[in-house]
Formats: structure tokens, sequence, C-alpha cells
């Protein structure tokens, strides 16, 4: 039954849209309250806001900004936490906590923040786990990201100067390392085995063997013949 309700999607679904729900509150609060969020954020090589790596993924830098970020984190979080119960909360720790290292230690100087780091990492763990696991939940887990999501591949590498491609990029790399060392941890599901599997075939109910002795018959008929006509 435990099994069962760590595979519930339903949960799954409801548990990821209220992390980001969580996420428009605290954005909202700053433009009502004119709140400086930008103080969460990270900056690179300054050890006044190491705090951010744990702080700037909750914060963004405008509603646009948190709306292209909604979605991906809703669908690659209920993914995760669908399919790979035992391993969820390393995986988002791992995605977290490498992307925001990665930026500090080597981001531009400028002010990084928001989720996309989280979400390349949740991405990159469901696209390399199946590489691992290739069973038939890791491996349609790993289509519906990819149908939905495979441009977080380009988006790694530099484009747009005013988008994080560092947190990107070191988010990947927090997947991936979430993916090679937790690939084991969840168990595969059970195939199921239908009463038809493995049961050797029956022969006809009308004709039973009926075709075997036909065939024994005329064997040997056929060497009572052979006999006469020596």
């Amino acid at each position: 039954m435990a099994h069962e309700l760590d595979h519930d999607l339903r949960k799954a679904i409801t548990l990821s849209i209220a992390a980001v729900s969580v996420l428009w509150v605290i954005q909202s609060a700053g433009v009502l309250f004119s709140l400086p969020l930008n103080v969460l954020g990270i900056m690179p090589l300054d050890p006044a806001r190491l705090y951010g790596i744990l702080t700037a993924p909750l914060v963004h830098g405008s509603y646009e900004h948190i709306f292209n970020n909604t979605l991906p984190l809703i669908v690659l979080g209920t993914a995760l936490w669908y399919g790979y119960p035992r391993s969820r909360w390393w995986v988002i720790a791992s995605s977290w906590l490498v992307s925001g290292l990665g930026v500090w230690l080597f981001g531009r100087e400028a002010v990084h923040l928001g989720a996309s780091g989280v979400s390349h990492g949740l991405f990159f763990f469901l696209f390399t786990v199946s590489v691992f696991r290739r069973d038939a939940r890791s491996v349609g887990l790993m289509m519906i990201a990819f149908f939905m999501y495979g441009g977080m591949i380009m988006t790694i590498f530099p484009r747009d100067p005013s988008i994080s491609f560092e947190a990107h990029f070191f988010g990947a790399v927090g997947g991936v390392l979430a993916a090679v060392t937790l690939w084991r941890r969840d168990p595969k599901p059970v195939l199921k085995k239908y009463s038809w599997e493995g049961e050797e075939e029956l022969d006809d109910p009308v004709i039973g063997d009926l075709w075997k002795r036909s065939a024994t018959d005329a064997d040997t008929n056929s060497d009572n013949d052979s006999e006469k006509s020596l």
C-alpha cells in the first residue's frame, strides 16, 4: 500500500502546484510591499551573499520570469515526485545546491536569481536516469520531459546576456550527478504477468490430440504397406 501511495500521480501534481504557488506568493509579496527580493539572489564570489545559494531559487526578477518557470517546475516536479519517491528530495537538493554553488563560484558579475537552475536539474536527472534504468516508467517520464522541454539541452549554453545560463548549466550538472549516484535507489516497477503468459500452448478443445493419433496411424499404415510390398 505504501508503495502505491509513493507513486500517486494526483498527489505528485498537487504537491508540485503547491510548491510553485509558494514562489508566486513570494513574488506577489515582493511586488505588493515593494520588498527588495534581489538581495536574496546570488552575487558571485561575494562571501556576504553566500546565503543566496539557498534563497536565489525562491525569488524572481519579474512576473514574466516566474511565469516562464512555472509550467516546467510543475511538469518536471510531478514527474520526479511520481517516478522516484526515494530519490526526489536528493535530486532537488543536488539541483538546487550545485546550481547555486556553481553560479557563486563561476557566474558573471551580476545578481542571479530564479528557479530555472532547479528545473534544468530535474530535466537532466529524468533524462540521464532513464539511460541507466531503462524501465518502462523511467523511459516514459523521460519521453514526456523531452517532448515538452528538450530545448533545455541548448539553454545550458550562453545565448541571452540577461539569462543566467550558468544556473542552467550547473543545475544540469547537479541533475546528472544525482542520476549517476541515485539511479539504483528506487526499485524498478514490477512487471505484470498475466495468467496466459508462460503457459504451454493447449490443444484445440474440440480436436484435442486426434491430430497426433492420426499422424501416428498414418505412419503405422505406411510401415505395414512397406512390409507387405517386401
